[in-house]
């Protein structure tokens, strides 16, 4: 009978090992899930080798809510307005409704005028099946098309307004980004831009997904006080109908020069956030500890956009470059938005010039920079098909 009863103890005890090894096995394999999850992406685990380290740290937190950065913060693993509500920034950091750090990743349209074919409900759901939490609409300001020059304003309104309706309706954030560029100087349509923001906030105010990009790249010349001063001019049309949205701001010399806003933040407004864009083929450890110490600082920051290859938008592209660049802002939890979706023949559009379609990409669509963000996006969260 003891003999017996050993053999029945032992057989409980094997058994409940066993089961404790399969449900840790379950939750381990969550890969396996996203692969059944993201058909419209099938071959994803050819892209092992383009992911970045700290990714790889990362996915075993794939299916938590949150995750716990190099320095010890915590972020949103993928932050979505019905569940972490508007946005807004406490300290150096984006938080959302209950003041849990939020960290943004997605993905930046090329300028609406020149693909406006990718603002779509189902181009959108796509990119939140990668992972993507953010889209940012790039509207250029002087270029052909641009608002301020020859293009057409009610068009291009019109495909802000549905790219802000088909974000909100994919539960993603979103980027109204007023694309200054070739004009250097923000100030020179500083006038349409106010018109353009109250605009956009007395139609967006009651909207818990949007932010507001004020200026995407002075340069040329333009100096911070430049852009603070137009700043100051702009901001007062968005608060006037939106009090408490998120405002980003860009730095001189192609919002790189986040120092220059540590020494002379703007001031009077909540919610303020300055930008750092970079490209991992040409802006490597220099730019990294400019923005290092920006955060260490207190600096609120926001890369808005980046690319893997030349800042010119082709050359080479830099895995190793941008994996360290990912690192080292998923370790300060800063979002990040990677330019640009289109078909563009050149290093830094996500999708082949081969590709015609608009949503439901499968990896042979995607171009070396569009396979590596997709690798990033999916390794940070478990991606889910809308």
């Amino acid at each position: 009978m003891k003999k017996y009863i050993a053999l029945v103890l032992v057989a409980v005890l094997v058994l409940g090992i066993f089961t404790g090894c399969g449900n840790k096995g379950n939750k381990e394999t969550g890969s396996q899930t996203d692969e059944k999850a993201t058909e419209s992406v099938n071959s994803a685990e050819n892209n092992t080798e383009d992911s970045t380290q700290s990714s790889t740290e990362n996915q075993n937190v794939a299916d938590t809510e949150q995750l716990t950065t190099e320095n010890g913060q915590e972020s949103s693993v993928l932050a979505c307005p019905s569940v972490n509500g508007k946005l807004h920034v406490e300290g150096s950091k984006l938080v959302d409704q209950n003041n849990n750090e939020v960290q943004l990743r997605g993905v930046s349209t090329h300028g609406l005028a020149w693909y406006p074919q990718y603002v779509t409900n189902d181009c959108f759901a796509t990119l939140k099946s990668w992972g993507a939490n953010v889209v940012r609409l790039a509207m250029y300001t002087y270029e052909s098309g641009g608002y301020c020059t020859d293009g057409d304003r009610q068009q291009l309104e019109t495909l802000v307004q549905k790219g802000v309706q088909y974000a909100f309706d994919n539960d993603m954030y979103v980027i109204i980004d007023w694309h200054v560029l070739n004009e250097g100087n923000p100030n020179r349509y500083s006038d349409v831009a106010k018109t353009f923001f109250a605009k956009m906030a007395q139609q967006y105010a009651s909207y818990n997904n949007v932010i507001y990009e004020v200026c995407n790249e002075p340069c040329n010349g333009a100096t911070w006080g430049d852009v603070k001063f137009y700043a100051s001019e702009v901001i007062p049309s968005i608060r006037s109908y939106d009090k408490d949205a998120v405002i980003l701001i860009g730095t001189p010399n192609w919002s790189q020069d986040v120092d220059e806003a540590v020494k002379d933040p703007v001031t009077g407004y909540d919610n303020i956030m300055y930008t750092l864009h970079f490209y991992a083929a040409t802006n490597k450890e220099d730019l990294q500890n400019k923005l290092k110490s920006a955060a260490d600082a207190g600096l609120p920051i926001f890369v808005s956009e980046f690319g893997i290859c030349s800042a010119d938008g082709n050359g080479q592209v830099d895995i190793d470059s941008a994996n360290s660049w990912i690192s080292l802002l998923d370790s300060y939890g800063i979002s990040y938005v990677c330019w640009n979706l289109s078909n563009k023949d050149e290093k830094s559009a996500l999708l082949t010039p081969a590709c015609d379609k608009t949503s439901g990409f499968t990896y042979e669509d995607l171009s070396d920079e569009g396979k590596w963000l997709y690798g990033v996006l999916t390794s940070h969260v478990t991606p889910v098909l809308n």
